[in-house]
């Protein structure tokens, strides 16, 4: 029986079904599971592991165990290469959890280096000369700098890392990458030799991913978006390491449907508010009572089920998170509001629904983590910030994990749709 090729650990849950998808659409038998212990000692037919992880802001020392404990579950199955993925805009703050989880990794592997490659040029995600861009926009000046748990004020990914690590950070430039794989690899392994492990890959299009793939498929361990590792099952094929397969069908699933939706970025305000135009959507108040919350959202939803789709939010206004995270902290109010739509999610399954969508990557771990679930089957990835995966247990369930800041203005009725049972 042959260890899987990819071992592969996402800082959130939206970005582990995305990475998962890209994997089952080139063609890779991929499992991914919702931590480290939900992970089997083996696996039979498997070609790439995900595991889904909620460190993006959990504590430096909470994340980097996670970390440690994805590597060991790793390690028990024989993995040829560890792949940390993270968010196309580097979400993460001066204490981590990029740099610092990196770096562990980096030592648990015994890789020389480690290259940076968040590029989604799809998404319109680029980094020239170690410049991180959002469209024709600095990252910084993005409206990433709003972030309420992330806010990013600096282009310069260099910039950014150097507070979470204690290694050197060097530059792929693209006159390197667009040289092709060979020049990549002699170039990270020359910054390697001269004391500077960690490496910023230049992208602006989906070729210098080709490239960048086609040097690193083979390395111990690297890191990134999941644009570069799309590019793998096809070098995985022509290495003759993985038979050639159609991928798998998107799950379709009788029953009612219901939008979660935490993620308080602008591009999910305007989907809640495309979808309200034709169904109900309730707005939760974080700062009221936690149970009287939960009661009332699941007995004003429970009712309206029958007659098609509901949503229901803490996407709140900017000065309403403001005021929450005055009250309890910035994570602690986000941990609040996620555990409310956990406790829904629940209530919302027991009542029959079997269709959710959940907005926001933290949101996604908590609903996930809520309903017990620790095995997701996900369906080969079509389009930026969409996600859609089956469960088969503890319920059997159709999801979409959806990132907060992507996806058609008008996807939310749509998906539900699409993951309805066509009978």
């Amino acid at each position: 029986m042959r260890s899987p090729i990819l071992g592969a650990i996402a800082d959130d849950f939206t970005g582990a079904v995305e990475l998962a998808g890209v994997l089952a659409a080139g063609g890779a038998r991929t499992l991914l599971f919702t931590g480290p212990q939900a992970v089997p000692p083996q696996l039979a037919d498997t070609d790439a592991v995900v595991i889904a992880l909620r460190s993006r802001v959990a504590p430096p020392d909470e994340a980097i165990a996670t970390v440690q404990a994805a590597a060991d579950a790793f390690e028990a199955l024989g993995v040829q290469q560890i792949f940390f993925k993270y968010c196309a805009t580097f979400d993460s703050t001066d204490s981590g959890n990029i740099g610092n989880c990196s770096e562990v990794l980096l030592a648990r592997t015994g890789a020389p280096s480690a290259l940076f490659c968040p590029g989604f040029p799809e998404a319109f995600r680029t980094i020239y000369q170690g410049h991180l861009f959002v469209a024709d926009r600095l990252l910084q000046d993005s409206p990433k700098r709003f972030d309420p748990l992330t806010p990013m004020t600096r282009s310069r990914l260099s910039d950014v890392l150097a507070p979470q690590t204690t290694l050197a950070v060097g530059l792929l430039p693209w006159e390197v990458v667009q040289a092709g794989a060979a020049a990549i690899r002699s170039h990270v392994a020359g910054l390697a030799a001269a004391g500077t492990p960690f490496v910023i890959a230049d992208t602006l299009t989906d070729g210098d991913l080709q490239a960048i793939a086609q040097a690193s498929w083979d390395w111990r361990f690297t890191t990134g978006g999941s644009t570069v590792v799309g590019h793998y099952p096809a070098i995985w094929q022509e290495q003759g390491l993985i038979p050639r397969l159609v991928p798998p069908s998107p799950p379709r699933v009788a029953g009612a449907g219901a939008v979660l939706a935490g993620s308080c970025s602008d591009r999910t305000r305007e989907q809640i508010a495309a979808f309200g135009q034709h169904h109900p959507v309730l707005e939760l108040d974080v700062l009221a009572n936690e149970a009287a919350t939960v009661s009332h959202a699941l007995d004003w939803a429970t009712p309206r089920l029958a007659d098609g789709p509901v949503c229901i939010t803490t996407s709140t206004s900017a000065d309403a998170v403001a005021a929450a995270q005055a009250r309890m902290g910035a994570v602690a109010a986000g941990r609040f509001a996620e555990g409310l739509l956990g406790q829904i999610a629940t209530g919302l399954v027991a009542r029959g629904v079997r269709r959710l969508l959940v907005a926001g990557g933290e949101t996604s771990g908590s609903i996930v983590q809520a309903l017990g679930i620790t095995e997701l089957h996900v369906a080969p990835y079509t389009t930026a910030g969409l996600g859609v995966c089956l469960v088969e247990a503890p319920v059997r369930l159709a999801l979409c994990l959806k990132s907060g800041k992507l996806g058609t203005v008008d996807m939310f009725a749509r998906t539900l749709a699409e993951m309805g049972d066509a009978a």
